[in-house]
C-alpha cells in the first residue's frame, strides 16, 4: 500500500513539473496565438484588411551612389500594420480604410553604409528641404537670421568656420542654443584641394574641437569651403567622423545679389530633398521670411540637414 502511495506521488510530481515546464508554455501559447491566427483569417474583417494592404503603401528605398548626385540617403517604405487596423476596426465589424493603421519600413542600404563620398541632396520621394548656412563672417545679420527662423519655427543647418567660433564664442552659442545644427567648416576656410592630407584633416578636427567645446554639439557633416574639394576630402572627413555635405541650390548670396533675385533663385528650382546653400547676408535676411513662405506654400517642410537626410517619413505638412 505504500509503495503504491509512494508511486502515486511520483507521478503527481512529474505531471506538475511538466504542466510548469517552460517548453510546454511556449507550445500552449504557440497554439494559442495559431488558433488566434486562424480566426482571424476566417474573419471576414481581417481578410478584407488583408487584401487591401497588397495594394496599399510604399516600397523603402535604399541608400545609394547616384551618377549625378553621388551619396544619397534611403527613404522609408510605409506599409499597413494588419494586426493594429484589424484591433482598430474589430469592435464595429466594419472595414474602413480611413482607420488602416500603417507602419514605417526601413530600407536594406544606409547611407553610412555607403563608401565615403559627398552628398548633394536628399530623397526625391522625402518632401522636405535644408537650409545650408555657411559662417565665416556676416556676424551683424546672424541675429536678425535667428529671429526669422525663430518666428516660422524653422530649424536649419550653420556651418561653422572653427576660427570663427574662436572669435565669436557668444554668437556660436546663439545659434546652438536655438536649436540648429551645428556643422564643420574647416578651421581657416581653407581649399581642401590644394592643402596637403595632414593639413586637411587637422582643420577638420581642430573645428570638431572648438565646435564641441564652445556649443557641445558633435559634427555630423563637414561643408568644404567654396565647394572645393580634393579626391581625398571625402575619405578625410569620414576619418574626422564625418560625411561631407554640397549643395543642390545656391543662393549666390556673398555676390550680395537683391533679395527678389535670391527668391528666384531658390523657388525656380527646389523640390523634394533640396539642400539650400546661403550665408548671413543683407539681401538673404531682407529675402528669408518670404523664402520660407514660399517653400512652405510649396509643401515642403524645412529642417535640419541631419532631419532631411534621414530615413523618416515626412508626411504631415504645416
Amino acid at each position: 500500500m505504500a509503495k503504491r502511495f509512494g508511486l502515486f506521488l511520483v507521478a503527481c510530481f512529474l505531471s506538475l513539473s511538466f504542466v510548469n515546464s517552460p517548453l510546454v508554455g511556449t507550445y500552449i501559447q504557440s497554439l494559442k496565438t495559431g488558433a488566434q491566427a486562424v480566426s482571424k483569417q476566417k474573419d471576414p474583417l481581417y481578410e478584407r484588411i488583408l487584401a487591401e494592404a497588397k495594394d496599399k503603401g510604399f516600397p523603402a528605398e535604399d541608400a545609394r551612389i547616384d551618377k549625378v548626385w553621388k551619396a544619397m540617403p534611403g527613404y522609408n517604405g510605409l506599409e499597413v500594420d494588419i494586426p493594429a487596423s484589424y484591433r482598430k476596426m474589430k469592435a464595429s465589424g466594419k472595414y474602413d480604410p480611413k482607420k488602416l493603421v500603417y507602419k514605417e519600413v526601413k530600407p536594406k542600404v544606409h547611407l553610412g553604409q555607403l563608401p565615403p563620398a559627398p552628398t548633394f541632396r536628399g530623397s526625391p520621394s522625402k518632401p522636405m528641404v535644408s537650409f545650408a548656412v555657411n559662417v565665416a563672417w556676416g556676424n551683424e545679420y546672424l541675429p536678425d537670421m535667428l529671429a526669422v527662423m525663430k518666428r516660422h519655427n524653422v530649424s536649419a543647418s550653420f556651418f561653422l568656420e572653427g576660427n570663427w567660433v574662436k572669435k565669436n564664442p557668444e554668437l556660436a552659442k546663439m545659434i546652438a542654443t536655438a536649436g540648429h545644427e551645428i556643422g564643420n567648416h574647416s578651421y581657416s576656410h581653407a581649399d581642401m584641394k590644394r592643402v596637403s592630407r595632414e593639413k586637411a584633416l587637422d582643420e577638420l578636427r581642430k573645428t570638431n574641437e572648438v565646435i564641441e567645446a564652445t556649443t557641445g554639439s558633435k559634427c555630423a557633416w563637414f561643408a568644404p569651403p567654396s565647394g572645393s574639394m580634393g579626391p581625398e576630402t571625402t575619405a578625410i572627413a569620414a576619418e574626422a567622423g564625418m560625411r561631407t555635405l554640397m549643395w543642390t541650390v545656391d543662393t549666390v548670396d556673398w555676390q550680395k545679389p537683391s533679395p527678389e533675385t535670391i527668391i528666384n533663385r531658390v523657388s525656380s528650382k527646389v523640390s523634394n530633398g533640396s539642400i539650400i546653400l546661403m550665408h548671413p547676408t543683407e539681401p538673404t535676411v531682407i529675402a528669408l521670411e518670404r523664402l520660407i513662405i514660399s517653400i512652405k506654400e510649396k509643401k515642403l517642410k524645412i529642417g535640419t540637414v541631419s532631419d532631411m537626410l534621414s530615413e523618416s517619413r515626412v508626411e504631415v505638412f504645416e
